[in-house]
């Protein structure tokens, strides 16, 4: 039983991607990186080289996979408990790389982790996977309409997503080329009132017909008038008739509005995931 890391992503996909895509809605992160990177190439997320890395159980078939683009934590899906054991073992001893000092793992695998790393630790941040049983209409219906954001709204795109990182602590800037990219699919939605954009959303292309909502995006002026659940269901529909047959997304468990309004809206909780950094 062993974790292989590698920089090669080819080798990576090869060897973990068939596992990974088995749960796609548990790894979704994972599989929307592994798309970006395949799309884009190695610096779809910053000119800092990524990493990757496979479980290998002692059957000799590889369950599940991790995904590292720094400055961002170490991404860690769906594996067996001995693999997060392992992992952290491994890392007490080959340290994370500089600029990366944590983990985003499953809220189930967090303690584990914690104690095999042995490492003083906290959790930054805590975050709960919806997935989409049933999209309900928002009610009552925000004032306005949703558009489709083109090349021409890449200026605000980028300042929204900004400020989005910002507030949530997302490491990490808005990248146009990667802005339009999702636009160049319609992966992102303005809600618009009296001809002004006041609020913003995305998906994620399918993948194994798994679409992943995100950002959701309301200036703090224009919050507390229905714009938020308004855009969040138009792009939840507009995922759907891209192909998804699965409908997920994330919310920051601090904050107990978002949280709100994706329920509402039909989202039903899956599990929970945290990041763990070290003090």
């Amino acid at each position: 039983m062993t974790w292989t890391l590698s920089t090669d992503f080819a080798s990576f996909v090869a060897a973990a991607g068939p596992a990974v895509a088995a749960r796609p809605v548990e790894n979704t992160s994972l599989l929307t990186a592994m798309d970006a990177l395949e799309r884009r190439g190695p610096t779809a997320y910053g000119p800092d080289t990524p990493f990757f890395g496979w479980w290998t159980g002692a059957d000799g078939v590889v369950s599940g996979g991790l995904l590292c683009t720094p400055p961002r934590p170490l991404l860690l899906g769906a594996v067996p408990a001995e693999a997060v054991e392992a992992l952290g073992s491994a890392q007490a001893v080959e340290p994370l790389p500089a600029g990366v000092d944590g983990f985003d793992v499953r809220r189930r695998d967090a303690a584990a982790l914690a104690a095999a790393w042995g490492k003083p630790s906290r959790v930054a941040a805590e975050a709960r996977l919806y997935r989409l049983a049933g999209l309900v209409a928002p009610h009552p219906v925000p004032e306005g309409r949703p558009l489709a954001a083109t090349e021409a709204h890449l200026p605000l795109l980028v300042e929204w997503v900004d400020a989005f990182k910002r507030e949530s602590g997302e490491p990490g800037r808005a990248r146009e080329a990667a802005l339009r990219d999702r636009v160049s699919y319609g992966g992102m939605l303005l809600w618009e009132h009296a001809g002004t954009p006041v609020s913003m959303a995305g998906f994620f292309r399918p993948v194994r017909s798994v679409s992943r909502v995100g950002p959701v995006y309301t200036p703090p002026q224009l919050r507390g008038r229905g714009y938020a659940a308004g855009v969040t269901h138009a792009v939840s529909e507009a995922a759907y008739r891209a192909g998804a047959t699965e409908v997920v997304l994330f919310a920051d468990l601090a904050n107990p509005t978002s949280n709100g309004v994706y329920r509402r809206l039909g989202y039903t909780p899956v599990e929970d995931r945290v990041e763990l950094t070290a003090l």
